[in-house]
């Protein structure tokens, strides 16, 4: 094992449902490739200066990367934080690109750009609410959504007029600037979650709806399965991954019944590893994505210096 180390990147990593040990195997692996980790750097606790950035004592500034890998405990000052940081190390994945994923209208614009096969989708003003009856009555069945949430937070599944008409009401109290609507994807409520590292596939696990209702996303009820992938599903994930230009990526497919395609749902910037029940179910790819993060952060810090 290395121990002059000549690197030091700063980590912040969830540590529940096993990511206190990933990060252990991490840290390991990057100690043998002379890269030193100073842990547990939430942003949110940062001071700043003429004399840079620092969090708990540490001047962020001078290390060689960061690397912000815990979705369930952002705030605004740690987003705000990581932009600034970004502005003068790399970071993994870039603000950019974090920014982007977290957007639904956004990363939809990009996919479509980029000729990546996503949900038909419709952005307006706040002050156009009649523009969604029209969405309804030209696509029959649609899927209310807040631009930057997770989980299926906030969704809402339109499918008839009674529906509609119970909605709107909530929807013109809301403090939001524009609706944002997709097209229902006619699906047998299953989906493929694809994991990307530096666009090389890492995994493929499936998620399933609970029989009470439609989203497949675990904290709304939905359960992890297994699933095997075929070559055109993982292409299209690569292809979501590059057209945001992410590092790491967790894409969500879903397949079309009624145009008998596959379908990027959306494109997650901090997809989770397997957690150690997952793993009991079969899912082993945590290893593998460990070594690909370890191999990534090697190859953007070679070379860097101050």
């Amino acid at each position: 094992m290395t121990l002059d180390c000549n690197r030091t990147i700063g980590m912040w990593m969830y540590q529940n449902s096993g990511g206190a040990e990933i990060e252990q195997k991490m840290i390991l692996k990057l100690l043998e490739r002379g890269i030193n980790s100073v842990t547990q750097l939430n942003l949110r606790y940062s001071e700043a200066d003429k004399q840079g950035i620092r969090c708990k004592g540490f001047d962020l500034c001078d290390m060689d990367l960061f690397f912000s890998y815990n979705a369930g405990e952002q705030t605004v000052s740690q987003v705000y934080f990581y932009e600034q940081l970004n502005k003068i190390i790399p970071t993994i994945n870039t603000y950019e690109a974090f920014r982007l994923t977290e957007d639904k209208f956004q990363t939809n614009m990009a996919l479509t750009q980029a000729g990546v096969n996503c949900s038909d989708f419709f952005l307006c003003h706040r002050e156009e609410p009649d523009r969604i009856r029209d969405l309804f009555a030209k696509w029959g069945k649609l899927v209310f959504k807040p631009i930057d949430g997770w989980g299926g937070v906030g969704m809402a599944l339109i499918e008839s007029e009674s529906t509609l008409d119970t909605l709107m009401p909530f929807l013109n109290q809301m403090n939001i600037r524009h609706f944002y609507m997709e097209k229902f994807i006619d699906n047998d409520h299953t989906d493929f979650r694809i994991d990307i590292v530096d666009g090389e596939y890492i995994s493929c696990y499936g998620r399933q709806a609970s029989k009470t209702d439609w989203r497949t996303n675990i904290t709304s009820g939905g359960h992890v399965i297994m699933r095997e992938p075929n070559a055109e599903v993982i292409d299209l994930a690569i292809r979501a991954a590059q057209a945001v230009n992410i590092d790491i990526a967790g894409v969500d497919i879903l397949y079309n019944r009624e145009k008998e395609e596959y379908v990027v749902l959306e494109v997650n910037g901090i997809p989770a590893f397997a957690t150690p029940e997952q793993e009991k179910m079969g899912l082993n790819f945590n290893d593998k994505k460990i070594d690909k993060i370890v191999e990534l952060i090697d190859k953007k810090t070679s070379g860097a210096g101050k």
